[in-house]
This record gives C-alpha cells, structure tokens and sequence, in this order.
C-alpha cells in the first residue's frame, strides 16, 4: 500500500501532470499529421526526457504513445488519411460517416473508444502483469538467453513486405550492438582506436536517427516534389456520442478491447494488426453487416478500441520479460535502460513504487487523452492546416537537439545524421526500423546470456535442451521465425486445394 501511496504522489505532482498532458497533446498531433508515425514521435521526443527527474520524463513518453495513436484516427475520419497505421480501418466507416456530415459523430465516438480500449488494457496490465513476473523470477542465464532469441525472433513479424530485409535488419542491429567493450572480457571490439566507440554507439542518436530523421527527410523530398497535406473542408456539429450509441457500441468496445489486449501482449504484432480483426469481428458480430463500409458506428469503434488496446498489453511482455511487443515499446525500452530501471521480472521486486508510476500513469494518460480529444475535437481541422515546409525544419531541428543532449558532444549529433541517411536510404528499398531497434536492444542479452551459461555448463550445449522453460521458448522462437515464411506458402496451397466455390463463399464480405 505504501508502494501505491507513493506512486500515486509522483503521477498527481504538479511537474508529472504537466509532463503527462504536455506528450499526451504532442502524441495526438503527432498521429494526427499523416506521415508521421507513433514510433517517431517517441524517438523524437525521447531525448528531451533525460533531463526530467524520476519518472516524469517515462511519464511523457506514456502520454505520447497514447496520444499518437488515438490522433491517428483524426485524419482518417476527416481527410480519409490514416494519421498512424494503426487507423488504416478506420477510414473504412469514419470517412463515411464525415461525408454523410457526421464527422462529429465519427469523432466522438472514435475517442470514446480510443479511451475505453486504453483503460481497458491498462487494467489488464494491472492485473496480469505481477503474476507474470512471480513465475519469471525465478529464470536463470538460459532462460535469459532463450527468451532474448525469442525477442529476436518476432523481427520477421515487424518486417516490412520482405522477411529476408527484415532478417538483414536484424543482423545490422545485432552488428552495431558489438562495438564497444566485450561484456565477459572487457576487450575492445570494433572500435577501431576511437575513444568514442570504446563505450559502443549511443543507443539515442542511432534511434533519433533512423526514425525521426529519416522520415524528416521523407517529407522534405515531398516538399520538393510538391506534396502537401490535403486541406480539410468538413464541419463538426455535435461531438458527445449519444446514450443509444454508447449503448449500441459497447458490446463492440468490449470485444475489440480484449482482441486489442491479448494481440499487443503477443511480440512482433501491433495496432494495424488489432484494429483490422477487430473491424472484422465487429462486422462478424453485428446485427448490422450491410452497414459497414458506408458509415456504421461499430466499424468506427472497433478498430480504435482495438488499436488503443494494444499499448496496455504491449506493456505486458515489456516489463515482465524484457521484451517489447511492437516497435513503440522497442524504443521506450531504451527510455527505461537510460532511467536505470532493468526490465524484466525482478522489475517488480527491485523497483515496486516505479511500476506502480507507470500503472498509474498509463490509466492516467488515457484519461488524459479523453479529455484533450473532446476538448480540441473542433480544432481538429487546423492541425491538418500544418504546412510540411514548417514542420520539417522544427523536426530536423529536435533531432540535432536530441541527439546532442544525451552526452553532450557533437560526435552523437553525427551518428543521429549518419543514421538518419542510412534509415533514408533502407526505407526507399522497403526496410523495416523496428528489427534493426530489436537487434541493438536484445543483441548484448542474448550474448551475455549465452556465454554465461556455457561458461557455467563448461561448454555444453545440451544444456539448452534439458531445461524446459528454456526449451519451451527455443520452439515458439522457431516457430515465430518460421510462420511468417511457411504461412503464406500453407495458405497458398490450401487455397490451390479449396473448392472454389466454398472458398469464395468464406471470403464473402457478406
């Protein structure tokens, strides 16, 4: 109680109320703009917490996640753009429903859900997650280095269209995180006589880089080509979703939260991901099928509550195994490393009063969310008005601010720079960011874990084989490589041997 006592005295402080609300109303502009994503606001804005005290810069970064992901469905709904992946089904019924001149309606309920799907799974979190450090508490240097090849495992989940890029990606993320000094021998590796590289390369500059940076440049190359954000032409009338849709909806909100929850706690997955089978259940469900596509309220709900769900159980493996379950946590995990704070199941016993912050915070910034979303609903508008000519330099700005702030020293601001031509140059070829954040995360525990437990078995192998946790996440690693490949070619040859007929009557959307 007195863990929760004190937790609830640093969320409800001046300075973390302020944080909370300041990257919770950066997260919803953020998602709001198209073309910039969840993952880039939080290597954006990362750098800028290192400098607060305690929590309250962990505390912003929960407050963005939220944010831009619930900002993503602004645009969609209103200029049939999805702000963030994560609201690609959105546009499905929002758009709709904005030209029918419900774009009040769309939004109000969009928020509503966006609000119960990331309580929803907050609560989940709060319930799930010390039961599940209990049972990992108790794992050893094997289990360590089986559960990091897990992690490792689920960049082909979060590669883009090629699993063989995403696999380079990965391999190019395991690479840098050797520079520096060998854990075991304290030898120097790669680091090719510079001082700077003996401490190995800075974990920040390379995540400004590669997400933030790169996609500056992204857009200022569609400057140049003439791109620009469409101007909104949509009225918004009343915003408060009525007691009949409440009521309509809830049972949709209910279901797409626990999809929302259980795939976020599953690594290697994400909001596009929820929000698409949570549209599909909705639509599945419904006493109402002929209504989705042109403007039904249940498939505005479904995938907001869905995606927004994702974060509470993304946290999930997070916090209690170190790993993170999609590309936002990837990044705040190295927020949590720069605070001291080592993620994992002794999490729980080591640091109660910082878990019980971030539960708290968690809730607190969905609710936060609420209240920014209803209040600056008719403001929505001017935030798409946001020329890119102006945008761009103030986050090529941030980026060299960032970087430079970390340790002071121009060489970081280099490597941000050098990294951001480098993630340039890998999304024009269709690379994924998020194997090469797993990689660099991941890489020195899964080696430091290897090489103890062989230096503790004299060099046996088999002792990976004989301890069952250990084993039992060594198989889901290889089949959480492998699915992704032998996936599509089963689903391909299932659909060679189907009855045509049948098969077309399953993939109805009636």
């Amino acid at each position: 109680m007195n863990d929760i006592l004190s937790a609830f005295s640093v969320v409800f402080s001046f300075n973390a109320m302020l944080m909370i609300f300041l990257g919770t109303l950066a997260g919803v502009i953020i998602g709001a703009l198209p073309g910039l994503t969840v993952n880039m606001g939080i290597a954006l804005l990362m750098p800028l917490t290192f400098s607060f005290q305690g929590m309250t810069g962990i505390l912003m970064l929960l407050g963005v996640y939220c944010g831009a992901i619930y900002g993503g469905s602004i645009s969609a709904i209103l200029i049939n753009t999805p702000g963030t992946p994560a609201s690609a089904a959105t546009i499905l019924d929002g758009y709709p429903m904005a030209m029918k001149g419900e774009a009040g309606r769309a939004l109000g309920l969009s928020t509503t859900s966006s609000v119960f799907g990331g309580v929803f799974s907050t609560i989940c979190l709060i319930l799930i997650s010390p039961l599940l450090a209990k049972v990992a508490v108790g794992l050893s240097a094997p289990e360590y280095f089986a559960l990091a090849v897990f992690g490792i495992s689920i960049i082909t989940s979060v590669s883009s269209h090629s699993i063989i890029k995403g696999l380079m990606g990965g391999c190019l993320g395991l690479a840098i995180a050797t520079v520096g000094l060998d854990p075991m021998t304290a030898g120097f590796r790669f680091t090719f006589d510079s001082v700077y590289l003996m401490g190995g390369i800075s974990f920040v500059p390379i995540l400004v880089g590669l997400f933030a940076f790169s996609q500056g440049m992204i857009s200022m190359e569609d400057n140049f080509r003439g791109g620009e954000n469409r101007k909104v032409q949509v009225a918004i009338k009343r915003i408060l979703p009525t007691w009949a849709d409440l009521k309509r909806v809830f049972p949709t909100q209910l279901r797409s939260s626990a999809i929302g929850t259980v795939i976020g706690a599953i690594p290697g997955t994400g909001g596009d991901i929820a929000s698409y089978i949570s549209y599909t259940e909705a639509k599945r469900w419904s006493k109402h099928p002929e209504e989705f596509g042109h403007g039904s309220i249940e498939g505005t709900s479904a995938p907001e509550a869905g995606a927004n769900a994702v974060a509470g159980g993304a946290m999930v493996p997070l916090m209690t195994l170190g790993i993170p379950g999609d590309g936002a946590t990837a990044i705040m995990m190295g927020a949590f490393m720069v605070q001291g704070l080592s993620l994992g199941p002794l999490l729980f016993t080591e640091h109660p009063v910082e878990v019980n912050t971030i539960f708290i915070g968690l809730l607190v910034a969905n609710i936060v969310m609420g209240c920014i979303g209803f209040a600056g609903l008719r403001l929505s508008t001017k935030i798409m008005d946001v020329p890119r000519r102006v945008l761009v330099p103030i986050i090529l700005t941030l980026c060299a601010v960032g970087s430079y702030s970390v340790n002071h020293t121009m060489i970081d601001v280099f490597v941000m720079m050098a990294a951001g031509v480098l993630g340039y140059i890998l999304i024009k070829l269709d690379f994924s960011m998020s194997p090469i954040v797993i990689g660099i995360i991941l890489g020195p525990m899964a080696e430091t874990n290897l090489r103890r437990t062989l230096a503790m078995s004299n060099g046996d192998y088999s002792v990976f084989f004989t301890r069952p946790i250990c084993l039992s996440f060594l198989v889901i690693a290889v089949f959480t490589l492998f699915i992704p490949i032998v996936g599509p070619r089963v689903w391909a040859w299932w659909k060679k041997r189907s009855n045509g007929p049948v098969l077309a009557q399953v993939n109805s959307p009636e």
